[in-house]
């Protein structure tokens, strides 16, 4: 099964759901037998749910389409059972655009809840007591389902302005502070207060709701990763491939056994190799494609990748770290002035981001 099924584009930017997302639908389904729901309130509580994530997207659909007018492309959006996720090329190092680009999310839901408030008769709710609201909103009908959807739309706002770094109100203080400071210290610091609201997060979640605990958890996780990444990058600035390469790479031509390849994979340290012909790269072996044939008689040319990318030895490191974090084989021919000179992979990147970072404190 596909982990993510794709419900087309907007704007050239793909709209997936992952399949963990049924889990939910199956969840709201599930709770309303158990507690003796009719046909009727299944679904509407299932239309209410893709309603609310229907504003999830548009939600995210804001962060991408303010990206894209600084530049920046966003390859898809994805649903998950805990929310949406926009996979931005890359965040805007601008405080200026990642407050802009941060803020719209929220704003979409502001406007949305806006529109609703002036569609369903919201006065008449709120001046209601809790026992009669909830005997109000035990009907389903159509104005009940949209002042629902002003809720989760107001909900959507307060629970994205938590400044819970990386969602957006952690993105929104981290680009306020890079406002008045460096961005490393500005994220170390939004990082900071994220993981303290996890914690908070995850004792609230461990008494009363477990839902709770998955949000901890990627918040958690989330900005510590982001912090890390955003350290290295600075650590990298201004440094070239030719500093961090590594220039005693072992070759292989198209014709040669596969067994020629095992034999150097295990006495030695590398573990990806780039296929050369007539001087020109006419491929890459990649470990795993090694591994699973090793017991096979064939030659490089038949499982060689030859859809690869190379790189210059006068990139920016900083460019090619986050290359190696979005390619599936972070693995890399350097050339100069169209001459293979070396390789550069995860590996030794962070071997010399380990030795920068020595240098640097």
């Amino acid at each position: 099964m596909k982990a993510n099924i794709n419900l087309g584009s907007v704007s050239g930017i793909k709209i997936k759901v992952h399949w963990t997302f049924f889990f939910l639908i199956a969840w709201i389904v599930f709770s309303e037998l158990k507690r003796g729901g009719t046909n009727e309130s299944i679904l509407f509580n299932v239309a209410l749910v893709l309603a609310a994530f229907l504003c999830v997207v548009l939600h995210e659909l804001g962060h991408a389409l303010t990206a894209k007018r600084f530049g920046i492309d966003t390859k898809k959006i994805t649903l998950l059972p805990i929310g949406g996720m926009a996979s931005l090329e890359r965040i805007p190092e601008s405080p200026k655009q990642e407050f802009l680009v941060t803020l719209a999310g929220p704003l979409v839901n502001v406007i949305i809840a806006i529109l609703l408030y002036f569609i369903v008769p919201v006065n008449e709710f709120i001046y209601l007591n809790f026992t009669e609201t909830f005997e109000v909103l035990m009907s389903f009908t159509w104005q009940n389902f949209l002042f629902l959807l002003f809720v989760v739309n107001v909900g959507l706002v307060v629970f994205n302005i938590i400044p819970a770094f990386p969602m957006d109100g952690g993105r929104i203080l981290r680009a306020l502070l890079a406002m008045k400071m460096k961005r490393v210290k500005a994220t170390q610091i939004a990082s900071s207060v994220g993981q303290v609201i996890a914690v908070f997060f995850l004792l609230i979640g461990l008494l009363y709701n477990p839902f709770l605990i998955l949000i901890a958890l990627f918040i958690f996780i989330g900005a510590y990763g982001e912090n890390q990444m955003v350290q290295h990058l600075e650590l990298l600035k201004g440094h070239s491939v030719e500093e961090a390469m590594m220039l005693n790479i072992t070759t292989f031509s198209p014709e040669d056994s596969i067994d020629l390849v095992v034999n150097k994979l295990i006495s030695s340290t590398e573990n990806s190799f780039v296929i050369v012909k007539n001087n020109i790269i006419k491929g890459l072996l990649y470990h795993q494609d090694i591994i699973d044939n090793s017991n096979k008689n064939i030659l490089v040319k038949d499982i060689m990748n030859t859809n690869f990318k190379t790189v210059n030895s006068t990139d920016n490191l900083d460019d090619i770290y986050k290359l190696t974090y979005s390619n599936k084989h972070p693995f890399f021919p350097v050339l100069e002035n169209t001459k293979l000179v070396g390789a550069i992979d995860s590996v030794n990147l962070n071997e010399y981001l380990l030795l920068q970072a020595k240098l640097a404190y």
